[in-house]
């Protein structure tokens, strides 16, 4: 399915929805493989996380059924005149869940705190140069150059009660740590949190003051983090569940042939890919190697990408639902580079002359880090990937971790080549070059998830280009030299684009998002 069609599909399960939203009162109760590791919306910039916290909090901007951009806190929003930047106008009469009125003063806070070096979000703000209040509903957002993809770029930046946040010292977000907001909330969303007991079971309910009337009819909502896929299969089939998302690939025939149950298909627009410690001087695995880092020439990162064979984990790890990747965004989003649309080809014999021409003739060891609970059959994915770059002499040494301790070891440089999802939040490949492509400035806030700090000066010269330029065809040239620079230098080995396989019983009617956020108020109990 094309991300296109996925986007049509969405729209009419949303519709399916709307039309199905039943009166009576509901308990729906749902699996995750991954607990959101915090409930503060700056703190982590990550999807388990931002989805969830998606019911509870809001933002300005939010996105529809159909993933187009609609006003939420903010009620429309138009270009500054005679400078550079945003003026929002603000929804009047809206409540936090505590009865707190909301204001541009909260906005002016948000920003400022999910703006500040202890957030995981800092990235989202890196145009910006003032957020001003103009009055109690209307902030100005002043950017540094002309930047018409701003408000599509903060649908996920969520605001919080300034006055809740200062009261219980969570005036920044704790990242590494926990602080008041990390286990409460104080949202505008149309749920609030009624219990929490993380990695075991989380229940929401309705925020009886929510603003909104897109909601369908869950009054109790039971969230249960189940970290392996079968159980939660199982889970769902004895009807202890109504609702689970990834199904095992497996058993999705199985689940498609039972009385009672469906399941919904789409692709995402996450691409999964290898990354490589780019600025390391020495490997930190490796056995045979340990004053030099070959995946610092190109060539021995090429050679990874000729390795790799993507029919086969298709076939082997992914049961026939992938599409291979040539770049970081699936085609069909906004900037994808049909001009660079080829990737490199299965070719075991051209690796290892690449190694040889490296000066690693017999290969040579490092240790590959990959999740086991975050992507669809990560731990799979990586086993097989590992036995493929071994057969041409790359010879890792694989460890796997939860999603919950991964991102702290991926900042600490604790790898030498690792895996990653991206997905890109705006639906723009602006979005993979701005956080995956630039040079690591935590002054400019560019470059915050390029983990092993992949660096090109034409390519940090590029990006602002891409934000200005407003002739599309122009700003597709500046994209396409971008991914053909990446290409070249191999920064990543894009592998495949993530699908979407959710499973439910036969009653229950949901929208599914391509970027896999799962909203509860688009759920209907029939």
């Amino acid at each position: 399915m094309t991300f296109a069609n996925l986007m049509r599909s969405s729209a009419l399960a949303g519709a399916a929805a709307l039309f199905a939203t039943a009166a009576s009162a509901e308990t729906f109760r749902w699996a995750v493989t991954t607990d959101p590791q915090t409930m503060d919306p700056h703190a982590v910039n990550a999807a388990p996380v931002l989805s969830f916290l998606n019911n509870v909090y809001e933002g300005l901007v939010r996105r529809g059924r159909d993933m187009s951009i609609e006003p939420s806190l903010a009620t429309s929003w138009a270009p500054l005149e005679g400078e550079t930047g945003w003026r929002f106008t603000l929804r009047e009469g809206v409540t936090f869940q505590d009865g707190s009125a909301f204001t541009a003063a909260d906005v002016l806070f948000s920003y400022q705190r999910a703006s500040d070096e202890a957030s995981d979000v800092r990235s989202w703000f890196a145009p910006v140069t003032d957020v001003r209040v103009v009055d109690d509903f209307t902030v100005d957002f002043v950017t540094n150059a002309p930047n018409p993809l701003f408000p599509d770029s903060i649908a996920n930046f969520m605001i919080l009660d300034s006055d809740w946040a200062t009261a219980n010292d969570a005036g920044l977000p704790a990242r590494d740590a926990e602080n008041f907001a990390t286990r409460n909330v104080n949202g505008t969303g149309p749920y609030t949190l009624a219990s929490r007991d993380p990695g075991v079971e989380t229940r929401l309910t309705p925020n009886e003051g929510w603003w909104g009337e897109d909601r369908g009819n869950v009054t109790e909502a039971i969230m249960t983090p189940i970290g392996n896929a079968a159980t939660g299969l199982a889970a769902l089939l004895s009807g202890e569940i109504d609702f689970i998302e990834p199904v095992p690939l497996q058993d999705v025939a199985q689940v498609e042939g039972r009385d009672g149950f469906k399941v919904i298909e789409g692709e995402e627009t996450r691409v999964i890919m290898f990354g490589f410690g780019h600025e390391h001087d020495a490997l930190l695995y490796s056995t045979d190697v340990t004053d030099a880092n070959p995946f610092t020439d190109p060539r021995v990162r090429l050679a990874a990408a000729h390795a790799i064979n993507i029919d086969a984990i298709d076939r082997v790890v992914m049961r026939g639902k992938i599409d291979a990747a040539s770049q970081l965004v699936p085609a069909g989003i906004s900037g994808y580079s049909e001009a660079n649309a080829d990737r490199p080809a299965y070719d075991p014999d051209r690796a290892k002359e690449l190694l040889a021409e490296a000066g690693y003739p017999d290969g040579f060891s490092f240790g590959l880090k990959c999740t086991n609970d975050r992507y669809i059959n990560d731990e799979a994915l990586c086993r097989a990937a590992a036995s493929m770059l071994a057969a041409v002499g790359l010879n890792a040494e694989l460890t796997t971790v939860p999603v919950r301790n991964y991102w702290e070891q991926l900042r600490a440089d604790d790898f030498d080549m690792y895996l990653l999802g991206w997905s890109p939040g705006t639906f723009d490949h602006e979005h993979p070059i701005r956080f995956l492509m630039h040079s690591q400035d935590d002054e400019k806030k560019l470059g915050s998830w390029n983990f092993g700090n992949y660096s090109n000066a034409r390519v940090d010269e590029l990006l602002p280009m891409i934000q200005q330029e407003l002739d599309p065809a122009k700003r597709q040239t500046l994209i396409d030299e971008v991914v053909a620079i990446t290409q070249d230098e191999v920064a990543y080995v894009p592998l495949y684009v993530q699908p979407l396989i959710w499973a439910m019983k036969d009653n229950i009617d949901v929208t599914q998002r391509a970027d896999n956020f799962f909203m509860l108020r688009w759920v209907a109990v029939n």
